[in-house]
């Protein structure tokens, strides 16, 4: 008997079985925040920009206008004045390029290797697993300037110093990127999607093509970007490896400023211009994890 049949008092009972179900529909749905929680997330953001912004003012003003005390907190004139004594004193556009092919090589064959070998581990059965695995994220309890001295006899044998590949090859594999992508392919791929592509007569390089890289998407935006913020902003290794002929950015910024007394103003535009890349890939890795979480928020 439907609603509109039934008698009054079955239809007064069904009217007030609904109205729990509307409660719990306007409970379970997006709750707003007060004022607290607004004036907590706008302290962090203000906190988490300010650095960023100090750089800009830093590289828009004059080395006198940062020795004062207290100093400016607004932008000055001298951006450009900077920026050209930053092009004059270092090669800074050679050193971009080369950070960007360094960098860009690095998290490619980082994020690559990583999911290779993070899909085997996860979901692959073969002797010696476990045991591989444990050697594998052993290694990172290994501080990497132990490495150093046996790192640059074996390029130098090589012929490799002074070169880009003194730099890329040594990163192209991270242990930290293989236990991330075991540990994203564990929670996120199903051992059935994987028996049912193998009943339809995939094979193994089949599945990680049409199969794992899908799932793996977002995992693999955020080691992407993890891996090229390190390779960017790593000096240690590459100071070492490489010449003042063949530098990146951050050997580059050392010979800024240079003199009796540091123009620490144009040491900071050398840092704006070397800071504008990762910003950039940052927004563009970032539109794909959030892209990732929705696409996976909607098929749950």
């Amino acid at each position: 008997m439907t609603a509109l049949t039934a008698p009054p008092s079955r239809r007064a009972a069904a009217a007030d079985a609904t109205l729990p179900v509307r409660r719990r529909g306007r409970s379970g749905g997006p709750r707003r925040g007060g004022r607290l929680t607004y004036a907590v997330l706008t302290a962090a953001v203000l906190v988490s920009a300010f650095p960023f912004y100090w750089t800009i003012v830093a590289a828009s003003r004059s080395n006198a206008d940062l020795a004062k005390a207290p100093p400016s907190l607004l932008p000055g004139p001298n951006l450009m004045h900077n920026l050209r004594q930053v092009l004059e004193e270092a090669d800074i556009g050679k050193a971009l390029l080369n950070s960007l092919m360094v960098s860009g090589s690095i998290t490619v064959g980082t994020v690559l290797c990583s999911t290779l070998a993070g899909f085997a581990f996860a979901k692959l059965r073969f002797r010696g697993r476990g045991l591989l695995l444990t050697l594998t994220v052993s290694t990172m309890m290994i501080p990497p300037q132990l490495a150093v001295i046996p790192l640059f006899m074996l390029i130098a044998r090589l012929h490799w110093v002074n070169q880009l590949q003194a730099v890329v090859l040594p990163g192209l594999v991270s242990a930290f990127g293989v236990f991330f992508m075991r540990q994203v392919l564990v929670q996120s791929l199903p051992d059935e999607l994987i028996e049912a592509a193998r009943v339809d007569g995939a094979s193994t390089a089949r599945i990680f093509r049409s199969v794992v890289l899908p799932i793996a998407r977002p995992g693999m935006a955020v080691l992407g970007l993890l891996t090229f913020m390190t390779a960017w902003n790593d000096f240690f290794w590459p100071v070492v490896a490489l010449s003042s002929q063949e530098p990146t950015v951050q050997v580059a910024l050392r010979q800024l400023g240079g003199g009796y007394v540091h123009d620490q103003s144009v040491i900071m535009a050398g840092t704006l211009l070397g800071t504008l890349p990762v910003l950039l890939v940052f927004g563009l890795l970032g539109r794909q994890i959030v892209g990732g979480i929705m696409q996976g928020a909607v098929k749950g």
